[in-house]
């Protein structure tokens, strides 16, 4: 009897001991030798780290890195189940982190009549009939990215010309910046517009001579009047429509983004994660304009410490767009006097619901392009800010148009506010001064400038041009800057971004937009990684290579820090790692997801 139960003995206590083994086992799970790593640490001045900022070795465990130097001192910490993989000598960084996407219109501006980069009316034209050829009956035809900007005669697109090639469908294409659309016919009689139509506050619908809207209609309150006609897009299509994008991403070496969809986007991205196929960590931004009680409850819905996918500011529209004219200005635009753009907001009522949202916990990112925008965004942060002092601490100021009370409300939460303006494309020059005192970030798209330069100048003149897409200026008034692209209003490729940074040149080299606004290499960098990790409250987490930060980074096929700013624009992606593990890498598709545990740090 005895000796029978010896083998079971035996192989029970050997799998006591494999066990015990296993549990004492430290080594890292992965370490990368031979490598150019740029740790990211030493990017900018005052940096307190003790590592150094450059390194040739790389450890990671369970999502995050636990060392990083030479190879022979990592390769010591190697253990029997540790993999190591050989770069060759190629350049490694910390990921990108785009500070400002819109994920869901990327994917679904693929699935539908995409008309990035047409290059006339006609082009424009072709493509949607040929969508629309395979249209099912009664379909709404939906595209975006047409730019009147690029084609000969600059005239903008017509309901009558959309007529010709639609069919009979409803048909509404966006511009590129997503501030005006061209509807058809069909699409108008369907919203309701005529000629008897009132454009909502901050919108506007164009006319010609006779009354009769044109087709083209701009901002959102005018838009929305369109879109609500438009049937919403299954959970598979905006499924479908993430998972091109998030692999687009991917492939040109961002690792998070900072993205504003819709919310029924946002249930899709929950549910990625919650099966492991979420490979980008992802911090979505809510509603402004949403009841408190609603931004409350979404909150509330999530973990607001997830490393994967989490909810972060309220974002709110100040104004629209330059290439729209529609971006609110002080004074009228150089080459169209009597139009100052459309401002969003009557002051007294966004500095009420930005001090309600702060007093709230809510991190506020306001899009403002013009320089009244701009001011007005500033304005209200700074009546916000005269919430939320705990009662220990110096109450502030009031401001003057500020009708909260000071002292410390109820839910005060302690936390840095870190308000953001996106875009701050045009300011008014005593504002990078208030920028910085009021601890303002500006999350800025330098790729923007590639494409608005040719005619940037002739919508602001040379006066205003100064202060326009002035990256330099906010450095040298100690403004935290976060970059980002506006994916799908521009590539989500960093490199194009880099590339305007350093040089505020067009793509062709035949155009510079003033120059003395250029940044270093280095600062372009932090801007695209530190900097935005800071934007979105986890500087802590990402933006660097060194032990305690997340294993996100990527393998390129240049040294940007010695690349010439050609080589730059060209520099492609090796492969792009999330959490220690592989999801992209050049000539195959994105990795097939692992659990979400894996990107999760523990």
């Amino acid at each position: 009897m005895r000796s029978a139960l010896l083998p079971f003995s035996f192989v029970l206590a050997a799998a006591c001991v494999s066990m015990a083994q296993a549990q004492a086992d430290t080594s890292p799970n992965t370490i990368y030798v031979h490598a150019n790593i740029l740790t990211g640490a030493h990017l900018r001045g005052n940096d307190p780290s003790g590592v150094p900022a450059r390194a040739t070795a790389l450890a990671v465990t369970n999502a995050s890195v636990v060392a990083v130097g030479g190879d022979e001192e990592l390769l010591r910490l190697k253990g029997p189940h540790t993999q190591v993989v050989d770069l060759d000598g190629a350049f490694v960084m910390p990921g990108f982190n785009d500070a400002h996407t819109h994920m869901a219109s990327g994917g679904q501006q693929r699935l539908s009549v995409d008309l990035d980069a047409t290059p006339s009316l006609a082009d424009m034209l072709e493509r949607i009939k040929a969508y629309t050829a395979s249209a099912k009956p009664g379909q709404w035809i939906q595209g975006a990215g047409w730019d009147h900007t690029l084609w000969a005669n600059k005239t903008l697109p017509s309901r009558q010309d959309l007529d010709t090639v639609t069919g009979g469908h409803p048909a509404v294409f966006y511009r590129t910046d997503g501030h005006i659309v061209v509807a058809n016919s069909a699409a108008l009689l369907a919203a309701g517009i005529s000629s008897a139509t009132t454009a909502p506050q901050g919108s506007k619908i164009d006319r010609d001579k006779d009354g009769v809207p044109t087709g083209i209609v701009r901002e959102s309150p005018a838009i929305a009047m369109i879109m609500a006609k438009v049937p919403p897009p299954d959970p598979d299509v905006r499924r479908k429509a993430l998972e091109v994008a998030i692999a687009d991403a991917l492939a040109h070496g961002v690792t998070s983004v900072q993205d504003f969809s819709d919310w029924d986007d946002w249930l899709v991205l929950e549910s990625m994660e919650h099966t492991g196929k979420l490979n980008l960590r992802v911090s979505e931004w809510m509603d402004f304009n949403l009841p408190l009680s609603t931004l409350k409850r979404r909150r509330a819905t999530h973990d607001a410490n997830d490393p994967l996918l989490h909810l972060g500011q309220l974002k709110a529209f100040m104004d629209g767009s330059l290439g729209s004219r529609t971006a609110a200005l002080r004074e009228g635009y150089a080459d169209d006097p009597n139009n100052s753009g459309l401002s969003r907001y009557e002051q007294d009522k966004v500095n009420n619901m930005a001090a309600e949202r702060a007093a709230a916990g809510f991190q506020l990112g306001f899009h403002a392009i013009g320089d009244e925008a701009n001011d007005v965004a500033l304005n209200a942060f700074e009546a916000a800010e005269q919430v939320g002092v705990p009662a220990d601490a110096k109450a502030q100021m009031a401001h003057p148009d500020s009708d909260v009370s000071e002292g410390a409300p109820a839910e005060y939460t302690g936390k840095d506010m870190r308000f953001r303006v996106e875009h701050a494309q045009v300011v008014l020059p005593e504002d990078f001064e208030r920028f910085h005192t009021l601890g303002v970030v500006a999350s800025m798209q330098p790729s923007h400038l590639l494409t608005d330069m040719k005619w940037a100048g002739d919508r602001l003149g040379p006066e205003r041009s100064k202060d326009a897409y002035a990256w330099r200026s906010m450095l040298d008034h100690h403004v935290p800057l976060a970059f980002g692209t506006d994916y799908p209003v521009e590539s989500i490729s960093p490199f194009r971004g880099l590339y305007s940074a350093v040089t505020r040149a067009n793509e062709g080299r035949t155009m510079t937009f003033h120059t003395e606004q250029r940044l270093t290499i280095q600062e372009a960098i932090y801007a695209y990684t530190q900097g935005s990790a800071y934007a979105e409250f986890r500087e802590t987490r990402k933006g660097r290579l060194e032990a305690g930060y997340l294993a996100d980074f990527v393998v390129l096929d240049h040294d940007l820090t010695k690349a010439t700013p050609d080589e730059i624009l060209r520099t492609k992606v090796l492969r792009t790692v999330v959490g220690g593990r592989m999801v992209f890498q050049a000539g195959n598709q994105v990795m097939p997801s692992g659990r979400k545990a894996a990107l999760d740090a523990e």
